[in-house]
């Protein structure tokens, strides 16, 4: 584990099943290539609460491709905004850098988070 528990902001099966959850995975064939979910806030507003690749398909694009639909999605949501939160661990820095590929920038906590020093806050404008 890379985060302590109370720093974990994950999202287990039941919390993925609410109306304000949007849940995606990417396959190939029957091959789980990986997954996200993004949490809508408020009518302008949304989280990325994940993207994640399986080890399989890293350096594969799918992270790249995800994200791009996430994108697609929030332009015809019409959402101003999509934020995210994400570890500042070594672990992290591949997220963190392609989160700063699509236009991310580092900002303070957002919605119901708080400061901790396991958490790197994230955010870009959307046009």
């Amino acid at each position: 584990m890379v985060s302590p528990p109370e720093s974990l902001h994950a999202l287990d099966l039941n919390k993925l099943r609410k109306p304000e959850i949007t849940f995606w995975s990417v396959w190939d064939g029957n091959q789980l290539a990986g997954f996200a979910a993004i949490k809508e806030l408020d009518a302008g507003h949304a989280e990325i609460k994940s993207v994640r690749t399986t080890n399989a398909y890293r350096g594969k694009g799918v992270a790249v491709k995800i994200m791009e639909h996430i994108l697609n999605i929030a332009a015809e949501r019409n959402y101003q905004r999509l934020s995210l939160e994400t570890g500042p661990q070594d672990f992290f820095t591949p997220a963190r850098k392609l989160y700063e590929r699509f236009g991310f920038e580092h900002c303070g906590p957002f919605g119901e988070y708080e400061e901790d020093p396991y958490s790197t806050f994230m955010t870009k404008a959307l046009g």
